[in-house]
């Protein structure tokens, strides 16, 4: 998952503002003014001035909790300085005066709020929740004095009318494009009075999702499934156990404490042979945002799905879907839904075959019940095991994390890019588990920043996703610090970290986002790295899960973590047989979710407030969803993609990435595979680009023909449906 919001002249500011980096030239008047904001916090602040450490990485050993909020005050006192120098100055508009201008403000803040959503996102606590509270509806308010700033939009309006007698290079062209279009989608367009209601809606939305944020951390933590019996927790092998024991020492409870992943079904359904544990478990994490206490989230997201239709009337659309795909790839919600349809009867299909499968070992065990959704992990495993002869324990010892990361995740980006990775111990990070690489491109210069924090921790989101704490740019002289997160569980102490398979394949995704993010090669930040449409974004991740199973690149990390023999070719061909297995089950469930977003974000204005159960359900049976035994990925109560991290009316992205990530291997596949040039075609046309051209046009000049969902099915296992067009 790519943590961000949709990008413009704010860039990294996670769900309220996207970045805007350095300072550049202004009136003297107004930068006396912000300097003055500044001074109010002193240079003590660490925020104050860019860090001195090496590519301005952040100084986490020098940055307290209360640095943040005079940082962030301070920082939009000053960005309003600069932008309203912008808007005041006398002079006509030109690119440089105005567009330049605004791609050159915000240091300050940009270097607090990357920071700062990239610890409350990772490594969160009250005090850090708190201010996250206060700021929130204040950088919504800021975010609506840039873009609702009558007089810098018109400014930007005549540049963009004159911009055909500019004789500007195209990246230039592409920046004024962005920043016109970006005005109007905010409502720059819009009467005073719709301006002022508007800013009301966005100040109470963004409040809405920090408080479903604040909420959802603290259920899913309250979610937690705890036992003393350790009889309840048959299947599970030891290390897993004492991992489980020592979760409910730290936590100061008796026994074993079951955390919650961000996902509907829990890894250890898998292995869990006690039926009741399971459907506990399962249960708690359904259930885990809705017992009408202080951390339900339904009276939250109801409000906000509210919001965001008349927030879309505003502006001019029938429906939040309408206004936001406005400027994706899909362009239409029609066009996402015809997608998504086209999907659907073949994965269901696929799905029912896979229960039939399951509950004929249900019936031949003499299980006397009908496969349900927490059935479903522990039996298909089953099913894989005697179709494919896979056991997970026996994958297991093969996937250990550090082999993963440095064997297999850098090794394919060094095999097709030529980059190489070298471990730093002198950068400071905010939480002992994180480390930190130095990356060097083809010629040995350093290239990028990337830090890895890969542990479940109670006070972190859940999911995986990368950000930056510093994005690139030539105008700002800025290279990537980049950083992948991720949930996969600690060992205990003195234990290796052995990972699934699942696992694996999710390392490589997150890292697809951050080689997109240091491959950067743009002039301006807000076109830089992973600044580009939802439905483009997860394309180079979901491309690089393909290298997870490519024989040279498997064989170098799958290698047993005591003896270091590589994985016996046997169960390697084993685990690529079963490849496509269980794919009706995932593609089920990941339309299910996608398909949930686009209901509720297709509700008019008019619509009341809505019961988020039955909406629910009434969604999923509209689009022939609702199956029993395949719940959504994620339900409406904790759907933070959605509510909280950018993904409204986008969660489809994931699907729509599918199809141009498949595509597009198949391209490599048609030219050789895995091979440097290869690589560095794709890193030049594509991964370099960011935001720079029309996301359609780069995709079809670089693959040779608009992308088709032929792969998509093929790898999936879904062939013989009809092709989305």
């Amino acid at each position: 998952m790519m943590q961000s919001a949709r990008p413009g002249i704010a860039k990294t500011m996670l769900l309220f503002l996207t970045s805007l980096l350095p300072v550049g030239a202004i009136a003297i008047g107004s930068v006396n003014s912000a300097f003055a904001a500044t001074a109010a916090f002193g240079p003590d602040n660490p925020f104050y001035a860019p860090s001195t450490l090496p590519f301005h990485a952040p100084p986490f050993d020098k940055i307290k909790d209360d640095d943040f909020q005079p940082a962030i005050e301070a920082g939009m006192a000053q960005q309003k300085a600069e932008v309203q120098a912008i808007a005041d100055n006398p002079a006509a508009p030109t690119f440089d005066n105005t567009i330049v201008a605004m791609e050159k403000s915000g240091q300050l803040l940009d270097r607090a709020t990357s920071v700062f959503f990239g610890i409350t996102g990772a490594n969160t606590n009250p005090t850090l929740q708190k201010i996250r509270s206060i700021e929130a509806p204040k950088l919504a308010a800021h975010q609506d004095f840039i873009y609702l700033n009558a007089k810098l939009f018109a400014r930007v309006a005549a540049i963009y009318k004159q911009r055909a007698d500019l004789h500007l290079d195209p990246e230039s062209l592409r920046l004024i494009e962005r920043h016109y279009d970006d005005f109007v989608h905010a409502g720059a367009n819009l009467f005073e009075a719709d301006k002022t209601e508007l800013k009301k809606i966005n100040e109470e939305m963004s409040s809405l999702s920090d408080a479903f944020n604040t909420k959802l951390l603290a259920a899913t933590k309250a979610g937690a499934y705890i036992t003393t019996d350790k009889g309840a927790l048959a299947g599970l092998s030891e290390a897993r156990i004492a991992a489980l024991a020592q979760t409910a020492k730290d936590r100061k409870v008796e026994g074993f404490v079951v955390p919650l992943q961000n996902t509907t079904q829990q890894p250890d359904l898998t292995s869990l042979s006690n039926r009741a544990t399971r459907q506990a478990i399962f249960e708690h994490s359904w259930n885990r945002a809705e017992h009408g206490d202080a951390n339900d989230t339904r009276d939250t997201i109801a409000r906000l799905a509210q919001l965001r239709a008349q927030k879309a009337k505003l502006l001019g659309f029938p429906s939040f879907a309408a206004w936001k795909l406005d400027d994706q790839m899909a362009k239409t919600p029609k066009a996402a839904l015809q997608f998504m349809d086209a999907i659907v009867p073949a994965a269901t299909a696929q799905a029912a075959r896979e229960a039939a499968d399951i509950q004929s070992v249900i019936d031949a065990q003499k299980g006397g019940f009908q496969v349900q959704a927490y059935d479903w992990n522990f039996y298909s495993e089953q099913v894989r095991k005697a179709r494919y002869d896979i056991d997970d324990a026996e994958v297991k010892p093969y996937f250990e994390l550090d082999s993963v990361l440095q064997n297999g995740v850098f090794y394919a980006a060094t095999q097709l890019y030529g980059i190489t990775f070298k471990e730093r111990h002198d950068i400071p990070v905010y939480q002992p588990d994180v480390r930190v690489f130095e990356v060097f491109d083809t010629n040995g210069k350093h290239l990028a920043l990337f830090y890895c924090d890969y542990f479940k921790r109670d006070n972190k989101n859940g999911g995986a996703w990368m950000s930056q704490f510093v994005g690139q740019s030539h105008l700002l002289g800025t290279t990537p610090v980049v950083y992948n997160v991720a949930n996969l569980p600690k060992p205990a102490a003195g234990e290796p970290a052995l990972i699934s398979f699942t696992d694996v394949v999710t390392m490589f995704h997150e890292f697809g986002h951050a080689l997109h993010g240091m491959f950067s090669d743009a002039k301006y930040p807000t076109l830089s790295g992973t600044s580009t449409a939802r439905d483009f974004v997860e394309f180079p991740s979901q491309f690089n899960e393909h290298w997870t199973l490519y024989p040279t690149i498997f064989a170098h990390f799958a290698k047993h973590y005591k003896t270091g023999a590589p994985m016996p070719g046997e169960l390697a061909a084993k685990i690529k047989k079963a490849e496509t297995f269980n794919k009706g089950y995932s593609m089920t469930e990941l339309l299910a979710a996608a398909e949930l977003d686009m209901q509720w974000h297709f509700l008019p204005p008019t619509a009341p407030l809505q019961n988020p159960d039955d909406f629910e359900k009434q969604a999923l049976d509209k689009t022939h969803l609702n199956v029993s035994y395949v719940p959504p990925r994620y339900r409406s109560s904790y759907f933070s993609h959605i509510w909280e991290s950018g993904y409204s009316a986008g969660y489809y992205a994931y699907l729509w990435t599918e199809m141009l990530a498949d595509d597009g291997y198949e391209w490599f596949n048609e030219h050789g595979g895995l091979t440097r040039a290869n690589g560095d075609r794709f890193r030049q046309m594509v991964l370099s680009r960011g935001n720079t051209e029309d996301l359609a046009k780069m995709y079809e000049k670089w693959r040779g023909a608009p992308p088709n969902s032929k792969a998509m099915l093929k790898y999936r296992g879904l062939e013989g449906t009809t092709p989305a067009k």
